[in-house]
């Protein structure tokens, strides 16, 4: 009802909600999950934009689910647990499945709420990354698919598992981008997909 007239309108704030972490919870700008032995506690509504599944759908479910495959899951949750177990928050950037199947590059941060026992409860932040892999031209899809394991220090034996695939197929894609790419190894190629490199002239004969 608005003020009557002539009278000022009320310089109090209005009241705060009476769960205001709950609301900052469920509308937080990224998808958020509330995991336990990382397993889904707790899903925001950010959720359902990012990754296609209803909050109460994730509810219970394992974050396996949101993986492409077990290695990307064993793999990351090991090198999660350690850094979180030092303090401080654990960012890296993967791939993440959707709902309908589709394999999206994600920024992930995840905080322990018990630095003894990482997995115990933690809380996890989801966002497509703006980032990314950087553009680069001539690449293939199946290229660019293994280039963003790659950058996430995925040896060629783990990509295939992820993949299902064969160390060799990875291995040939591999070797065809440090061609593409004018690099001489897989580190400057990595450098070049993550954009912190620059590309360089032949200078020897390129390495395995």
């Amino acid at each position: 009802m608005p003020p009557a007239a002539g009278n000022p309108p009320d310089p109090r704030p209005a009241p705060l909600p009476r769960d205001p972490e709950r609301l900052a919870f469920l509308h937080a700008p990224d998808a958020t999950l509330i995991l336990s032995q990382r397993r889904i506690l707790r899903a925001s509504l950010r959720v359902e934009q990012v990754f296609g599944w209803r909050p109460q759908e994730l509810q219970g479910q394992s974050i396996r689910l949101l993986y492409p495959g077990l290695t990307d899951f064993e793999r990351i949750g090991d090198r999660a647990r350690r850094a979180m177990g030092k303090g401080g928050v654990y960012c890296d950037e993967r791939f993440m499945r959707c709902k309908d199947g589709a394999v999206v590059w994600m920024a992930g941060r995840g905080q322990a709420l018990d630095q003894g026992d990482p997995e115990r409860l933690a809380v996890w932040t989801y966002r497509p990354s703006e980032t990314g892999i950087s553009p680069v031209g001539g690449l293939t899809p199946a290229e660019l698919r293994i280039a963003g394991y790659l950058v996430n220090g995925f040896t060629s034996k783990e990509i295939a598992q992820s993949l299902s695939c064969s160390h060799r197929t990875v291995e040939v894609h591999r070797a065809n981008m440090i061609r593409k790419m004018n690099v001489r190894n897989s580190f400057e190629l990595v450098n070049i997909l993550l954009g912190a490199g620059e590309r360089r002239s032949p200078a020897g004969p390129r390495q395995p």
